[in-house]
């Protein structure tokens, strides 16, 4: 099944913006949210001169602000037509040693990535249950699979709650109508990789959103992305000690 109306959240740089140009490549229509709309609209520009037959709309949206969620969500589906897909992809990826004293950075990692990306799922769930269907993908990690020590405590847990969402909803939605995907992508050049200053495994944004792209068209109910080393790297992940774990963190 071809989705060709795609709502992406978190779409102003890094993943959301290199899954962005990817879809608009196929062909299809994007509704695109972030906070940072002078660089959703030099995105919109980009993707319209690349690809002059496709719709893309753009919305500021801060996924904290969790009534703005629905609202948004609805005001890009009617400019659209509907959506097929929501892709939730917001997130950041701030974090502190737990006891450490900062846990502002712990609590705005948890909040952004959980909490909102539960609001994000309830609104995704209602809008396709109203349409009579859809493909919710949510972007979790490869890190959601082992807790980590260190500055990364507090964003494996996010994701790790993320992944397990999605497999709860897989489970309620096995006979569908609605699609469920877990996306669980290694390091992948962004932001968030720069600013957490690893280059371990890491692949340039290019390889890695059309790692990301080609693995959400597929529809699986969970995939590690690229999924070389990442997919047996994972089941080693889940084997070993934390303190061994870290050493992929």
């Amino acid at each position: 099944m071809t989705r060709q109306k795609i709502l992406i959240t978190g779409a102003s740089s890094g993943l959301g913006a290199g899954m962005a140009r990817k879809f608009a490549a196929k062909g299809r229509d994007l509704a695109l949210c972030a906070r940072r709309t002078d660089r959703l609209d030099e995105l919109k520009a980009e993707l319209l001169e690349r690809n002059p037959g496709i719709t893309v709309a753009v919305a500021a949206l801060d996924v904290n602000d969790h009534e703005q969620v629905p609202k948004v969500f609805a005001e890009m589906s009617d400019e659209l037509g509907g959506i097929d897909r929501i892709i939730v992809n917001a997130g950041i990826g701030k974090g502190a040693r737990l006891g450490s004293g900062k846990l502002r950075a712990n609590k705005a990692t948890v909040e952004t990535n959980l909490v909102a990306a539960l609001v994000q799922i309830e609104t995704a769930i209602e809008m396709f249950k109203a349409a009579g269907g859809g493909h919710l993908v949510l972007i979790s990690s490869v890190l959601a699979n082992k807790g980590v020590p260190g500055v990364r405590a507090a964003y494996a847990a996010s994701k790790a709650g993320v992944s397990s969402i999605g497999e709860s909803l897989r489970a309620e939605y096995a006979k569908g109508p609605i699609k469920v995907t877990v996306i669980e992508p290694g390091y992948i050049e962004s932001e968030m990789t720069a600013k957490a200053d690893t280059t371990k495994l890491i692949v340039d944004n290019e390889t890695g959103t059309k790692a990301m792209v080609d693995a959400i068209e597929r529809e699986p109910g969970r995939a590690a992305v690229p999924s070389w080393p990442w997919t047996p790297l994972v089941q080693v992940l889940r084997l070993l000690p934390p303190q061994l774990a870290a050493k992929f963190a």
